[in-house]
């Protein structure tokens, strides 16, 4: 029994099981006929072959990769135009035993867990299809790393771009929501260009000369701030513009365009619900802002020997989560961070997905949620602080007393409460293992239900440990210290304890 290399590629049927409400069995059988008379002639034309139909899906083997994500594109640029179906494709590339009619081995596993993840209407691929295909022939763009059910580690996974789609980079959103998006196409006069511009360069061709000769009239701007527009790109090509630090945009020029005039309408914003205003008179005079991720140092107490956090794009972090945006990672040798999506910036570099730095104190980070700036700690308990605002925050007026923990008495600012253990790397041993098996999380045990106590007094506001095994500790400047008795905290002071950073403000305006 052989074994052949194959591009296995699952396609699937968007909302299939709203579809099937309201149905009789008549109207099931049509949906299903339907269904395969707009995905099988398509495949097969791509010189595919379907071996197994589940009725909402497809699974079909290609010889080619190259024709397996081509198949995918035109399933998605023309049927889904033209068909009331939304569909979409996972794939991937490997050894794969046929038997029976049916197909078996890890490339099946893989393009399976593709698909699960798949967003519909978008075609999803493993690295090892885009290692196969020919690059040139297809527009594509890493959508990051992502754990699969069943697929041992992470997965870096690739999409496939049709010709009416665009999926624009979260720099080029920002950029373009606060008015710093230039846009230069190629044969038009060069525009002026604002203070901290992000420029979008159009219609060149990638290595041309043309290109090189925009960029090098242009002022020194950082090289993360520029970007290219293309659709088919040669690998070589790619590399040389992605190594210079420089972003993609994957588009042809009528999507490239819709998708900045719909990005040009804001989104609506409501109030938040996290925000927590104390004093409804409007006297609150300090606030406590929920601003980021405290890194304890390592090794701890025999128990943990490293861990890590995930950042979601919304700001949070996560022990671990398979829509994360980027990873930091806490070892004895230092704090590393980890680009799991494209459009991150580490102190201006643009990271690809899966590309990893080493974070040594005063970078910044360009996130979608915005700006993260690592500020780094040399003591025993911590090695630093990953800062950021977010909209959790609790006003104080004179004479309240503010707590902080996990579970605090009101008024109080809630902590984190992760839990899981996926994030921890344990150390050997039996005081690792009694630990693992009572469910320790860094979360839990190094932040009390209640921690800390901020009180604004007639001399000014004192922060207070509560917790006798759980430390809280102040960064004033340059000077990262232990609460033991009550002491004067100002506005620009971060307080730390557990795995949070709460920021000393005066209330926003």
């Amino acid at each position: 029994m052989s074994t052949h290399t194959r591009t296995v590629v699952f396609t699937d049927l968007a909302n299939y099981t709203d579809q099937l409400v309201g149905k009789d069995r008549d109207g099931v059988r049509k949906l299903v006929a339907d269904h395969e008379k707009a995905v099988v002639p398509v495949l097969e034309r791509h010189r595919g072959r379907v071996v197994k139909n589940l009725g909402d899906s497809f699974m079909a083997l290609f010889d080619s990769a190259t024709d397996a994500v081509r198949a995918g594109v035109d399933l998605v640029d023309r049927v889904t135009a033209d068909a009331s179906f939304t569909f979409r494709l996972g794939m991937a590339t490997g050894d794969v035993e046929e038997i029976d009619g049916d197909a078996f081995g890890e490339a099946v596993n893989l393009a399976s867990r593709i698909n699960a993840k798949c967003p519909a209407g978008q075609i999803w691929f493993s690295a090892t299809t885009l290692m196969c295909m020919n690059q040139s022939e297809v527009g594509w763009e890493s959508v990051g790393r992502y754990s699969l059910k069943g697929i041992v580690g992470e997965t870096q996974v690739y999409r496939a771009v049709p010709m009416q789609r665009c999926w624009l980079p979260d720099p080029i959103v920002a950029a373009l929501r606060g008015g710093r998006l230039v846009r230069i196409v190629r044969g038009q006069p060069l525009p002026s260009l604002p203070p901290d511009p992000v420029v979008l360069l159009e219609g060149f061709d990638p290595g041309s000369a043309p290109l090189q000769e925009v960029v090098d009239s242009l002022p020194v701007i950082d090289p993360a701030a520029l970007w290219l527009a293309a659709f088919t790109i040669p690998p070589a090509d790619r590399d040389r513009w992605t190594r210079g630090g420089h972003g993609l945009v994957i588009a042809q020029s009528a999507a490239l365009d819709r998708a900045l005039r719909e990005t040009r309408r804001p989104p609506a914003h409501t109030s938040s619900a996290d925000t927590i205003i104390l004093d409804v008179s409007g006297t609150s005079v300090l606030e406590l802002v929920m601003s980021g991720l405290a890194l304890p140092a390592v090794p701890m107490s025999e128990v943990v020997a490293g861990y890590s956090y995930d950042l979601l794009s919304d700001g949070r972090w996560m022990n671990r989560s398979d829509q994360g945006v980027g990873r930091v990672d806490v070892s004895a040798d230092g704090v590393r961070f980890t680009a799991m999506a494209p459009g991150i910036l580490v102190a201006g570099q643009q990271l690809l997905p899966g590309e990893t730095v080493v974070l040594r104190g005063g970078e910044n980070l360009q996130v979608p949620s915005g700006l993260i700036s690592f500020v780094r700690l040399n003591g025993r308990a911590y090695m630093g602080l990953m800062v950021a605002d977010t909209l959790s925050r609790l006003g104080i007026a004179p004479g309240q007393v503010a707590e902080v923990g996990r579970e605090p008495n009101h008024p109080g600012l809630a902590l984190p409460d992760r839990r899981g253990q996926e994030n921890i790397r344990w150390c050997v041993g039996s005081r690792a293992a009694r630990a693992r098996e009572s469910g320790f999380t860094l979360d839990r045990v190094l932040a009390g239900r209640h921690q800390a106590a901020i009180q604004l007094g007639p001399s000014g506001a004192t922060v207070s440990s509560l917790h006798d095994r759980c430390p809280t500790y102040i960064l004033q400047g340059d000077a990262f210290e232990q609460v033991v008795t009550p002491r004067g905290t100002v506005p620009g002071d971060f307080i730390v304890t557990g795995t949070s950073v709460i920021a000393v403000r005066e209330p926003a305006s």
